[in-house]
Protein backbone atom coordinates (compact mmCIF):
# COMPACT_ATOMS: atom_id res chain seq x y z
CA UNK A 1 0.00 0.00 0.00
CA UNK A 2 1.27 3.26 -0.77
CA UNK A 3 0.27 6.71 0.51
CA UNK A 4 1.02 10.22 -0.25
CA UNK A 5 0.84 13.44 2.48
CA UNK A 6 1.12 17.15 2.16
CA UNK A 7 3.88 18.32 3.82
CA UNK A 8 1.18 20.71 5.96
CA UNK A 9 -0.14 17.44 7.92
CA UNK A 10 2.97 16.36 8.86
CA UNK A 11 4.96 19.35 9.83
CA UNK A 12 6.51 19.16 13.46
CA UNK A 13 4.88 22.16 16.01
CA UNK A 14 7.06 25.60 16.62
CA UNK A 15 7.05 23.86 20.38
CA UNK A 16 8.31 20.91 18.90
CA UNK A 17 11.57 22.19 17.17
CA UNK A 18 12.17 24.55 20.08
CA UNK A 19 12.39 21.44 22.56
CA UNK A 20 14.98 19.16 20.02
CA UNK A 21 16.82 22.79 19.93
CA UNK A 22 17.11 22.97 23.51
CA UNK A 23 14.85 25.49 24.40
CA UNK A 24 11.93 24.99 27.26
CA UNK A 25 8.87 25.77 26.46
CA UNK A 26 8.67 29.92 25.74
CA UNK A 27 12.24 30.06 26.37
CA UNK A 28 13.33 30.21 22.54
CA UNK A 29 14.85 33.52 21.57
CA UNK A 30 12.78 35.76 19.45
CA UNK A 31 14.89 35.43 15.95
CA UNK A 32 14.81 31.86 16.16
CA UNK A 33 11.03 31.72 16.94
CA UNK A 34 10.95 33.86 13.35
CA UNK A 35 13.10 31.70 11.92
CA UNK A 36 11.14 28.55 12.21
CA UNK A 37 7.78 30.45 11.40
CA UNK A 38 8.92 31.08 8.55
CA UNK A 39 10.90 27.69 7.70
CA UNK A 40 7.48 26.25 8.26
CA UNK A 41 5.82 28.36 6.44
CA UNK A 42 7.80 28.07 3.22
CA UNK A 43 7.67 24.25 3.55
CA UNK A 44 3.70 23.69 4.07
CA UNK A 45 3.06 24.38 0.02
CA UNK A 46 5.42 20.95 0.04
CA UNK A 47 3.28 17.70 -1.44
CA UNK A 48 6.57 15.03 -1.38
CA UNK A 49 5.96 13.47 1.51
CA UNK A 50 5.64 9.09 1.05
CA UNK A 51 5.33 6.50 2.24
CA UNK A 52 4.70 2.55 1.57
CA UNK A 53 4.22 -0.99 2.87
CA UNK A 54 4.27 -4.76 1.50
CA UNK A 55 3.27 -7.28 3.89
CA UNK A 56 4.99 -10.82 3.95
CA UNK A 57 3.18 -13.97 5.37
CA UNK A 58 4.26 -16.43 7.14
CA UNK A 59 7.94 -15.23 8.66
CA UNK A 60 9.88 -17.46 10.64
CA UNK A 61 11.38 -15.58 13.60
CA UNK A 62 14.66 -18.41 14.83
CA UNK A 63 14.67 -17.82 18.69
CA UNK A 64 18.39 -19.14 18.59
CA UNK A 65 19.90 -16.99 15.67
CA UNK A 66 17.36 -14.08 16.99
CA UNK A 67 16.85 -13.94 13.15
CA UNK A 68 13.26 -13.27 11.42
CA UNK A 69 13.19 -15.02 8.06
CA UNK A 70 10.95 -13.24 4.64
CA UNK A 71 10.47 -15.63 1.81
CA UNK A 72 14.24 -16.68 2.25
CA UNK A 73 15.91 -13.84 3.15
CA UNK A 74 17.25 -13.64 6.95
CA UNK A 75 17.59 -10.44 8.17
CA UNK A 76 19.63 -10.93 11.50
CA UNK A 77 17.69 -7.92 13.45
CA UNK A 78 19.39 -8.49 16.98
CA UNK A 79 18.42 -9.41 19.99
CA UNK A 80 15.69 -6.20 20.89
CA UNK A 81 14.36 -6.05 17.63
CA UNK A 82 13.95 -10.05 17.83
CA UNK A 83 12.37 -9.70 21.48
CA UNK A 84 9.66 -7.23 20.23
CA UNK A 85 8.94 -9.27 17.07
CA UNK A 86 8.96 -12.96 17.63
CA UNK A 87 5.52 -13.78 17.55
CA UNK A 88 4.42 -12.44 14.64
CA UNK A 89 2.64 -14.42 11.85
CA UNK A 90 3.46 -12.02 9.15
CA UNK A 91 5.83 -8.86 8.87
CA UNK A 92 5.20 -5.66 6.87
CA UNK A 93 8.49 -3.70 5.37
CA UNK A 94 7.63 -0.31 4.84
CA UNK A 95 9.82 3.23 3.43
CA UNK A 96 8.83 6.38 3.95
CA UNK A 97 10.62 9.53 2.74
CA UNK A 98 10.19 13.12 3.10
CA UNK A 99 11.31 13.62 -0.65
CA UNK A 100 14.73 15.50 -1.81
CA UNK A 101 13.45 19.17 -1.55
CA UNK A 102 14.07 19.87 1.92
CA UNK A 103 17.41 18.07 2.50
CA UNK A 104 18.66 19.97 -0.82
CA UNK A 105 17.25 22.85 0.83
CA UNK A 106 19.01 22.27 4.24
CA UNK A 107 22.27 21.57 2.33
CA UNK A 108 22.10 24.98 0.06
CA UNK A 109 21.42 27.08 3.72
CA UNK A 110 24.73 25.37 5.18
CA UNK A 111 26.55 25.82 1.99
CA UNK A 112 25.54 29.33 1.64
CA UNK A 113 26.78 29.86 5.54
CA UNK A 114 23.09 29.80 7.25
CA UNK A 115 23.81 26.89 9.49
CA UNK A 116 21.19 27.63 11.49
CA UNK A 117 18.29 27.90 8.63
CA UNK A 118 20.11 24.60 7.63
CA UNK A 119 19.99 23.04 10.75
CA UNK A 120 15.93 23.79 10.96
CA UNK A 121 15.31 22.33 7.29
CA UNK A 122 17.44 19.20 8.62
CA UNK A 123 15.64 18.88 11.67
CA UNK A 124 11.78 19.37 9.89
CA UNK A 125 12.81 16.73 7.11
CA UNK A 126 13.38 14.22 9.71
CA UNK A 127 10.41 15.03 11.57
CA UNK A 128 8.22 14.70 8.43
CA UNK A 129 9.92 11.47 7.48
CA UNK A 130 9.32 10.21 11.15
CA UNK A 131 5.30 11.27 11.06
CA UNK A 132 5.01 10.06 6.96
CA UNK A 133 6.12 6.52 8.58
CA UNK A 134 3.58 6.76 11.93
CA UNK A 135 0.85 7.95 9.69
CA UNK A 136 1.56 4.83 7.66
CA UNK A 137 2.06 2.45 10.88
CA UNK A 138 -1.57 3.62 11.71
CA UNK A 139 -2.91 2.85 8.28
CA UNK A 140 -1.41 -0.67 8.72
CA UNK A 141 -2.77 -1.06 12.65
CA UNK A 142 -6.46 -0.48 10.27
CA UNK A 143 -5.86 -2.66 8.06
CA UNK A 144 -4.54 -5.87 10.96
CA UNK A 145 -7.67 -5.09 12.89
CA UNK A 146 -10.07 -5.78 10.48
CA UNK A 147 -8.23 -9.29 10.21
CA UNK A 148 -8.22 -9.80 14.01
CA UNK A 149 -4.50 -9.12 14.77
CA UNK A 150 -2.32 -6.71 16.00
CA UNK A 151 0.75 -4.63 14.90
CA UNK A 152 4.33 -4.19 16.77
CA UNK A 153 6.20 -0.98 16.83
CA UNK A 154 8.11 -0.08 13.78
CA UNK A 155 12.13 -0.62 13.75
CA UNK A 156 14.78 0.08 11.42
CA UNK A 157 18.23 -0.80 10.42
CA UNK A 158 20.75 1.00 11.89
CA UNK A 159 19.14 0.82 15.06
CA UNK A 160 18.88 -1.24 17.99
CA UNK A 161 21.59 -3.18 17.35
CA UNK A 162 20.25 -4.08 13.46
CA UNK A 163 23.34 -3.81 11.36
CA UNK A 164 22.42 -0.52 8.80
CA UNK A 165 23.98 -3.09 6.00
CA UNK A 166 20.89 -4.71 6.09
CA UNK A 167 18.70 -2.42 4.26
CA UNK A 168 20.21 -3.67 1.41
CA UNK A 169 18.03 -7.08 2.10
CA UNK A 170 14.97 -5.28 2.90
CA UNK A 171 15.53 -2.75 -0.58
CA UNK A 172 15.62 -5.94 -2.45
CA UNK A 173 11.33 -6.70 -1.62
CA UNK A 174 10.75 -2.93 -3.60
CA UNK A 175 11.13 -2.09 -7.12
CA UNK A 176 14.04 0.41 -7.90
CA UNK A 177 13.50 3.85 -6.83
CA UNK A 178 10.28 2.84 -4.80
CA UNK A 179 9.20 5.75 -3.78
CA UNK A 180 11.92 7.84 -4.93
CA UNK A 181 14.02 6.37 -2.59
CA UNK A 182 17.85 4.67 -3.14
CA UNK A 183 20.59 3.23 -1.37
CA UNK A 184 23.98 4.19 -1.64
CA UNK A 185 26.81 1.20 -1.67
CA UNK A 186 27.05 2.26 2.04
CA UNK A 187 23.70 1.22 2.28
CA UNK A 188 22.82 4.93 3.30
CA UNK A 189 19.06 6.27 2.03
CA UNK A 190 18.75 8.93 -0.66
CA UNK A 191 16.44 11.11 -0.36
CA UNK A 192 18.44 11.17 3.59
CA UNK A 193 15.47 11.98 4.81
CA UNK A 194 13.89 8.52 5.13
CA UNK A 195 13.48 6.00 6.54
CA UNK A 196 12.57 2.45 6.49
CA UNK A 197 12.28 -1.09 8.63
CA UNK A 198 9.72 -3.79 9.59
CA UNK A 199 6.53 -4.10 11.68
CA UNK A 200 5.35 -7.30 12.90
CA UNK A 201 1.86 -8.63 13.07
CA UNK A 202 0.37 -11.51 14.73
CA UNK A 203 -2.52 -12.17 16.65
CA UNK A 204 0.17 -12.53 19.47
CA UNK A 205 2.56 -10.10 19.08
CA UNK A 206 2.11 -6.42 21.32
CA UNK A 207 3.15 -2.52 20.49
CA UNK A 208 5.21 -1.67 23.42
CA UNK A 209 7.25 1.66 23.57
CA UNK A 210 11.09 2.03 22.29
CA UNK A 211 13.05 -0.38 24.75
CA UNK A 212 15.58 2.39 25.22
CA UNK A 213 16.59 1.02 28.60
CA UNK A 214 18.29 -2.30 27.02
CA UNK A 215 20.25 0.51 24.45
CA UNK A 216 23.31 1.85 24.66
CA UNK A 217 22.99 4.01 21.63
CA UNK A 218 22.01 7.77 23.54
CA UNK A 219 21.98 9.47 20.41
CA UNK A 220 18.96 7.80 18.66
CA UNK A 221 16.59 9.74 17.26
CA UNK A 222 13.94 7.03 18.39
CA UNK A 223 15.28 7.17 22.43
CA UNK A 224 12.09 8.48 24.31
CA UNK A 225 9.77 7.77 21.61
CA UNK A 226 6.93 5.76 21.86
Amino acid sequence: MQFSYPFSELLPTAEDLEGVIGYATGEAPEPLIHLIAEVRNELASLDQARAEYRVFKQIKCNDNARTIEIEGVVFDVKPIIHSQIRYAEDAALFIATAGPEVGLRSHNSMKGGDLLRGYVYDLIGSEVAENAAARMHEELKGSAELLGMKITNRFSPGYCGWDVAEQQKLFSFFNDNYCGITLTESSLMNPVKSVSGIIGIGARVKFRDYPCKKCNDRNCIYRGRR
